[in-house]
């Protein structure tokens, strides 16, 4: 799942003393400015020098799909039809061909392991000059790849898959933006017009198997008109469900090698237990959201659009259902829990090397099987430390993640301290006063004081604390 991210209308920040804010959570959270100067060396001779595959693809179409403006661009697509089905050529930007085991690189990345986005920024895996340079799948210029081909049948299931190094050129970098008016306007040729085949198609599978891709809403802040800004939940476009798909389905190919080789390293996720589903039902039930008896939370999900506001309060409040999401390293057999339950399959992460440590790794296992080698020796020797680093670097950009948030949540909401605002109450905790509730209008998620809170309830309450210094937003029961 991905984290809560928070945009901002531009660099500049919204109010004085924001920049400070996020100043304060990158020295709060250790995060480095810049690279060593060995790491930053190496580099920039890996730039200029890295190990180039022989053969050839940079023929195919590819296009990157990413939103505006983004550089770190991992993964390159392009469809074909073939016969009644598909043929998916998924190109994913070749960090190991510039970054070697043990290398200064490779131990500057296993201390970060993945990127961290802040609302004014990031914090890179790679040093730009690799991950928003030689490294990346910028278009016109040709990159080192690992090259996937999934061939897909009429209904969209994988028939066939193969993967190797390859030279590729990405053609055009498209944003969803662009992609979703192309398709909503009849314009679209070519790999995106069957993007909205396969994407659908995938999704029908993803149903197929009680699998869910939950679409978060991003918070954003816009202006309000007055001067001043409000909060709100930004919507997801249909293409950018179908992109996510063309990447679950290379993730999901890629642990199936893995498990059928008996080695590597998969994302696992176990199912939710009762509590957490009655929570959940009760927070549906406030927002208005139809749960029918017998009904699973996939099909409920499926059943919601994210521009509903009360649907995407409730899809924000879900993730509740997927949390517990880990890392789990094998070699020689199989490990006990293989499920994501979020997605009703193995799965394993590959595509977003640029950005996350485990899938470079990921990758090299799966090259290694796609040739019928070994896994190299330094590759395997990296499997069994790979969860916990993950799982650190996953907790700090987690942390790091709300904290940008609840800063810019409470530098919009201070001028506003005093108001009473309509919200649903989310989460409490038996035998204590209080709880946490969900404002809709503006979009926030915040303590609340008071007695016997009704759990799933809407209830007026007064914004009491907003305060950007200790990024701290409080209601009361009004």
């Amino acid at each position: 799942m991905p984290y809560t991210t928070i945009r901002l209308p531009h660099e500049d920040g919204l109010r004085p003393g924001l920049k400070a804010g996020f100043a304060r959570i990158r020295g709060e959270f250790d995060l480095p400015d810049g690279f060593p100067a060995p790491v930053q060396e190496e580099a920039e001779r890996a730039a200029v020098s890295p190990a180039v595959p022989g053969e050839d693809q940079t023929g195919l179409p590819l296009v990157t799909i990413d939103p505006p403006g983004s550089m770190d661009l991992d993964q390159a697509l392009c469809i074909e039809r073939r016969g009644t089905g598909y043929r998916v050529w998924y190109a994913i930007a070749d960090v190991a061909a510039f970054v070697r085991p043990g290398g200064a690189i490779d131990a500057e990345a296993r201390v970060r392991a993945e990127t961290v986005y802040m609302a004014d920024g990031r914090v890179p895996l790679h040093p730009p000059v690799l991950s928003e340079g030689a490294a990346s799948l910028l278009p016109g210029q040709a990159r080192p790849a690992a090259l996937w081909r999934l061939d897909l049948g009429s209904d969209g299931e994988i028939e066939a898959v193969d993967l190797r190094r390859a030279l590729v050129r990405s053609r055009e970098r498209l944003d969803y933006e662009t992609v979703q008016a192309a398709v909503d306007s009849g314009r679209a040729e070519g790999t995106i017009a069957l993007l909205a085949e396969v994407g659908p198609l995938r999704l029908e599978r993803e149903r197929a198997r009680g699998g869910l891709s939950l679409p978060t809403p991003e918070q954003q802040v816009v202006p309000d008109g007055n001067g001043g800004y409000r909060v709100e939940f930004r919507t997801n476009h249909p293409c950018e469900a179908w992109n996510a798909q063309i990447s679950l389905l290379t993730g999901m190919a890629a642990a199936r090698m893995m498990l059928d080789a008996g080695v590597g390293v998969l994302r696992v996720l176990p199912e939710a237990g009762p509590e957490d589903v009655g929570k959940v039902r009760r927070v549906a039930a406030a927002l208005g959201v139809p749960w029918p008896d017998g009904t699973s939370y996939a099909e409920v999900v499926h059943g919601l659009d994210p521009k509903i506001p009360g649907h995407a309060a409730f899809l924000h409040e879900s993730t509740v259902l997927l949390r517990g999401a880990a890392y789990v390293a094998f070699d020689g057999s199989a490990p006990t829990q293989v499920l994501h339950a979020a997605l009703g399959a193995p799965y394993a992460h590959v595509t977003a090397p640029l950005r996350r440590l485990v899938d470079r790794y990921g990758t090299e296992v799966c090259l290694a099987v796609a040739a019928g080698r070994p896994v190299p020796e330094e590759v395997a020797a990296a499997l069994p430390d790979l969860p916990e680093q993950m799982a650190a670097g996953g907790r700090r950009a987690g942390a790091v993640g709300r904290a940008c948030v609840d800063l810019v949540e409470a530098a919009v909401l201070h001028p506003r301290i005093g108001e009473v605002f309509e919200a649903v109450v989310v989460d409490v905790t038996d035998g204590k006063p209080g709880g946490q509730v969900q404002v809709t209008e503006p979009a926030v998620i915040a303590r609340c004081d008071g007695d016997r809170l009704p759990l799933g309830e809407r209830v007026p309450v007064r914004l009491t604390r907003a305060d950007p210094a200790t990024r701290e937003v409080r209601f009361t029961a009004a």
